[in-house]
């Protein structure tokens, strides 16, 4: 039987079961892990950019940009991550997915690897973060097995390939093996970078449909798949090799596929909805870090350009359109956010704005660029704290459980 695509209400209606008991923060994956990935990109960027300006003095287990760096991939973009998977799984095959104390563990042993990295030896810190990937890698796959639901599986794998990467960057930054902890984290970006190709291939067409009366948009799996390839290429040789020729082409290719894919989106229909716009806009963060990468490979920028645009305009963005409307949908509110939330989108998008754009048009602003696009990345997820962190530990509004 073909699985349902990927929505943010279940395709299937979960088993009919007791009423809603127990505590509503976890009743549901994205509810204990939203709240604490918001709560990390609210603090983490203003506090790394207060540790590399001098302006905040702090004992850590790892080098501050390395913390940084790994904490945005694997504390708050695989925070979110885990979250969305353990209730979208229940979506997908109408099976319960891991609750209660169980989604209580898992949450605290994310919490607890972000205080070990300034409260505990290296290797504590280590051993507590590597050990959530597998975990929800196990839970996730049994869920998706049960239920004979072999489409998402390859999410699963993926899983246990950021678990690897995450691996391999504890082992580099503990001397333990003779690689560089940059390259793991690169090809978790690139791995993190082929979930959303993936999810926005199956959300974001659709959801511009369903909201705009008359639209088809048409489907186009060829270059889906050309522009997953030529993407998937493209990053690896990014990660593991030094900058090259070869590297530029491929980033330079999947850049044009992957502009070319968005463009049968119809991505000027959602001009007046946020809810859809940030969706289309972040996208746009994909194809112009590509080519921010072919170019750096060449010397012609900076090589951290594109990798911001990515990680903030497109993973960032992404984020931040979906958590607001997973957790709308999920709490059982309309898809319709309002003007705070528009704001933090304006604010995601501004960051990125001012951490890629405005050091190339004037090179001698950077550190003001980053400065101020630590702040308006804090404060967009703030927002996003002071509206939804009530509705994220209360009970669904329409009674229902989740």
């Amino acid at each position: 039987m073909k699985q349902p695509p990927i929505a943010i209400s279940p395709a299937q209606p979960p088993r009919q079961g007791p009423a809603p008991s127990g505590l509503p923060l976890l009743r549901l994956g994205f509810r204990p892990f939203y709240i604490g990935a918001a709560a990390l990109a609210a603090i983490g960027v203003p506090l790394w950019v207060g540790l590399w300006l001098g302006h905040v003095q702090l004992t850590m287990a790892i080098a501050p940009m390395l913390w940084h760096a790994h904490e945005m991939l694997f504390g708050f973009a695989i925070g979110v991550i885990v979250g969305f998977l353990l209730t979208a799984g229940r979506a997908w095959t109408g099976l319960d997915t891991v609750r209660g104390a169980g989604l209580g563990a898992l949450a605290l042993l994310w919490l607890a690897a972000r205080l070990a990295a300034f409260a505990a030896p290296y290797p504590v810190y280590a051993a507590l973060d590597v050990a959530l990937l597998p975990a929800v890698a196990i839970i996730f796959g049994r869920v998706l097995l049960k239920a004979g639901n072999k489409r998402n599986l390859p999410l699963a794998g993926i899983l246990v390939l950021l678990a690897l990467a995450n691996l391999c960057f504890h082992l580099g930054a503990l001397g333990l093996v003779g690689i560089s902890p940059l390259a793991p984290l690169h090809a978790a970006l690139g791995l993190i970078v082929l979930i959303i190709h993936v999810m926005a291939g199956r959300v974001v067409p659709s959801f511009t449909a369903n909201a705009t009366p008359g639209l088809k948009v048409t489907p186009t799996p060829r270059l889906g798949w050309a522009a997953f390839g030529a993407t998937a290429l493209a990053l690896a040789l990014w990660a593991f090799a030094p900058p090259n020729a070869i590297t530029g082409a491929a980033c330079a290719v999947a850049a044009v596929l992957q502009a070319l894919r968005q463009s049968y989106w119809a991505p000027g229909v959602t001009l007046k909805r946020p809810i859809l716009w940030i969706l289309h806009l972040s996208y746009a963060w994909l194809p112009l870090g590509l080519a921010l990468l072919a170019l750096a490979q060449f010397g012609w920028v900076a090589a951290s350009l594109g990798l911001h645009a990515l990680a903030v305009g497109l993973v960032g963005g992404l984020i931040i359109g979906m958590i607001t409307r997973t957790a709308r949908g999920h709490t059982g509110r309309p898809l319709q956010v309002g003007r705070a939330e528009a704001l933090a989108y304006v604010l995601v998008m501004g960051a990125a704005v001012l951490r890629v754009l405005l050091p190339v048009a004037v090179p001698s602003a950077y550190t003001v660029a980053v400065s101020a696009a630590s702040v308006a990345w804090g404060a967009a997820f703030l927002v996003y704290l002071w509206i939804y962190t009530p509705w994220l530990a209360s009970t669904r509004i329409d009674g229902k459980d989740g």
